[in-house]
């Protein structure tokens, strides 16, 4: 027989006369992670100046390439021009990439070189204009001279520290007044916003850029910090440039490519490569051909977190700001993120002028990228 006694349902659809039964925890689902800042780490020192800046150096080059298209005898000419005479000097050892001739300089005229082919018994090849030339180093005489002076000039980087600034106002009534999930609605909403600030942070650090003008701030112009992706010059490469691996997805032909081409140039420790989502499941794809399970492993393991090459180990980190057709490649000892001295992220309690409480997370940095050509990036991958 149907039951027809009080139950909890009696009172309606409602259930106005059970007690609330809400879970005491706040579910968070929008992205705040941020591995590339986790990964740097906190920095040896805080800027002082809205301008940070850095000095660089370099060594004197020891290649060079021959720019002569009046060459008339490939496998005899003595004489021909070079881009850069300054980087040569009498005594030199030379030898044209891939070729096996030595010659040695016997002359240096601005931009025209005078040489002995076929140095030290070696057999004379054509030369071509455009050509690198190495400078293997230079022989002296004994006795002789000093040679002349030569050196470099460090210079000068820099970038804008950027303010990164939220709003928090509560009533009176809401702070009163209890709440489900919190017992403080002001520290709940400053911890919302702080986690907002910190994710741009790092989008800002990796994308960011400077205005083309007036970039220190203005009473209109807005202080911007240039991010890594836009410091980025020397070693850039896009899918489809000449003698760039083809295809259009990430594969280890273009990640030893590039970290061999910042080998060849720098003596930057690549140690980090940063990823997006799309491209960390192409690095993963890097093992599936060698991949291989024990009959008794039940745990399918799909993951790369470290790739190791010729060019040094490099740990794979995969943020949601990256460009999702990018790959980044740094030597995180040449990267810091810095908060202007005593402009970390904080609250700023300010006065209030009604029935509420309000302040401001406020809080200043810069990036510090050091020697870019330590660095690299690959642009144009597939995204699907």
């Amino acid at each position: 027989m149907a039951f027809t006694g009080k139950a909890t349902y009696s009172a309606g659809a409602t259930l106005p006369e059970l007690a609330e039964d809400v879970a005491d925890l706040i579910g968070i689902i929008s992205p705040y992670e941020t591995p590339l800042l986790d990964a740097l780490g906190d920095p040896l020192r805080a800027a002082t100046s809205t301008h940070h800046e850095w000095l660089e150096d370099e060594l004197l080059p020891n290649k060079d390439a021959i720019d002569d298209q009046s060459i008339s005898s490939p496998s005899t000419e003595t004489d021909f021009d070079v881009a850069n005479g300054s980087r040569f000097r009498v005594g030199d050892q030379i030898q044209v990439e891939g070729s096996a001739e030595l010659m040695l300089v016997t002359a240096v005229s601005s931009d025209t070189l005078t040489v002995v082919r076929g140095y030290a018994g070696t057999t004379a090849e054509d030369l071509v204009d455009g050509q690198v030339i190495n400078i293997l180093g230079n022989a002296a005489l004994e006795g002789s001279d000093k040679p002349s002076v030569r050196f470099t000039n460090r210079t000068r980087c820099g970038n804008y520290t950027q303010i990164f600034a939220a709003a928090v106002e509560v009533s009176g009534t809401d702070m009163a007044a209890g709440q489900l999930g919190l017992s403080d609605e002001m520290d709940y909403q400053k911890q919302e916003r702080l986690r907002e600030l910190i994710r741009d942070l790092e989008n800002t650090v990796i994308n960011g850029g400077q205005p083309a003008s007036n970039p220190q701030g203005s009473g209109t112009v807005r202080r911007t910090m240039e991010g890594v992706v836009q410091s980025l010059a020397t070693n850039v490469f896009a899918t489809g440039d000449s003698g760039f691996p083809s295809g259009a997805d990430l594969d280890e032909a273009k990640i030893n490519y590039v970290l061999r081409k910042i080998w060849e140039s720098s003596n930057g420790n690549v140690d980090l490569i940063v990823v997006g989502g799309f491209q960390k499941r192409k690095i993963n794809a890097f093992l599936s051909a060698s991949r291989s399970y024990g009959a008794s492993e039940t745990t399918y393991r799909d993951m790369v977190s470290v790739y190791e090459s010729d060019f040094g180990v490099c740990k794979i980190i995969t943020t949601r700001w990256m460009p999702q057709d990018a790959t980044l490649l740094l030597d995180s000892s040449r990267v810091s993120v810095l908060p202007l001295a005593g402009r970390s992220f904080h609250f700023k309690r300010l006065a209030s002028s009604g029935d509420y409480e309000c302040g401001e997370l406020i809080g200043e940095y810069t990036s510090e990228l050091k020697n870019e050509a330590g660095h690299g990036l690959i642009r144009g991958l597939s995204t699907s």
